[in-house]
C-alpha cells in the first residue's frame, strides 16, 4: 500500500486509478488553502472531491481549487442539486460550458428536489455523460418520502444503461434520509437489492457518519465505496477499511493474527 510504512499485513486495497473503493469527499466550500493542505496530505486516499450543492457556482476559487485537484489526481465533482435547479431553468447547456471551463470532469445527475420527470433524469445522464463522468444519485431529500427498495434498485439499473459510472445512494450530509432512517440506521434491505440488482463495483453509498461506514466496510469489504465523507474523516475511514481502528481491527486479527 502507497505511502504506509508497509510492515503489516491488511486487507489488499486498489490502488488510484480505482474503480472499486472509491473515496468521495463531500466538499461543502473549503477555502483553496485548505484545499492544498487536504491535497497534500490525502489526496492518494481521495478519488473525487463534490462540491456540494450550489457552492461551485457561487465560489470565486473554484477552478483555482478544481485545477489544485487535478494536479493531485483527484476528480472534481459538482453536487446534483445545481444541476436540479439548472434543468427546471432551462439552463442545461450553460452549466455544461461553465463546468468545462473551469475544470470540472464528473456531474452528479440526480432528482432529490423530486421536481423532475424520470424520463428527464434518464435524458441528462445520456447527453453529460459524453463529456463528463456522471454519478447518478438515487433517493430523495425530503425524509418522508417513501423508500421503496425494488424501485431504487431498478431506477439505479436504468441509470447505469443510460451512461452512468457509478449510482449513488443518497443519505445526504446527516445520514438521516434514503438510505437511513431518521435515527441514522441502515435500510437493509435497501442495500441488498441495489447490491444485488446492479453490484457493488457499481455503487457508491453515501456514508456521513463513522458509524454507517463501519457497517459498509464490515458487509461488503474494504473495497466498498463510500460517499460524502468529511474532508477531516478519510484518514479515520482508511483505518476503519484497513482494520487499523477497534470498529474493525477483528476482522484483520482474525485473518493474519
Amino acid at each position: 500500500m502507497a505511502n504506509s510504512p508497509g510492515f503489516l499485513d491488511l486487507p489488499e486495497r486498489a490502488v488510484k486509478p480505482r474503480a472499486r473503493g472509491i473515496t468521495h469527499v463531500l466538499d461543502k466550500g473549503l477555502t483553496p488553502a485548505a484545499t492544498d493542505a487536504l491535497l497534500s496530505q490525502v489526496a492518494h486516499l481521495i478519488d473525487i472531491v463534490k462540491v456540494g450543492w450550489g457552492i461551485g457556482y457561487v465560489d470565486p476559487t473554484l477552478s483555482r481549487r478544481a485545477a489544485a485537484c487535478a494536479a493531485a489526481g483527484v476528480s472534481v465533482c459538482l453536487g446534483g442539486t445545481l444541476l436540479e435547479v439548472a434543468a427546471r431553468q432551462g439552463r442545461v447547456d450553460e452549466l455544461r460550458s461553465w463546468a468545462l471551463s473551469v475544470g470540472i470532469t464528473h456531474l452528479e445527475v440526480s432528482n432529490g428536489l423530486c421536481l423532475l420527470d424520470p424520463d428527464d433524469k434518464l435524458a441528462l445522464i445520456k447527453e453529460l455523460s459524453g463529456q463528463f463522468t456522471v454519478l447518478a444519485e438515487t433517493g430523495a431529500k425530503d425524509g418522508t418520502r417513501p423508500v421503496h427498495a425494488r424501485q431504487w434498485a431498478e431506477e439505479m439499473a436504468r441509470d447505469l444503461d443510460a451512461g452512468a459510472r457509478w449510482v449513488v445512494a443518497e443519505g445526504r450530509e446527516s445520514g438521516t434520509v434514503g438510505l437511513y432512517r431518521s435515527d441514522q440506521s441502515i435500510r437493509e434491505d435497501v442495500v441488498a437489492a441495489v447490491v444485488d440488482r446492479v453490484g457493488p463495483e457499481n455503487l457508491i453509498f453515501e456514508a456521513p457518519t463513522k458509524a454507517q461506514q463501519t457497517w459498509f466496510v464490515r458487509a461488503l469489504g474494504a473495497d466498498v465505496s463510500l460517499g460524502n465523507v468529511e474532508p477531516s474523516a478519510v484518514l479515520p475511514l482508511e483505518t476503519l477499511r484497513l482494520g487499523l481502528r477497534a470498529d474493525t481491527a477483528a476482522t484483520t486479527v482474525g485473518a493474519f493474527g
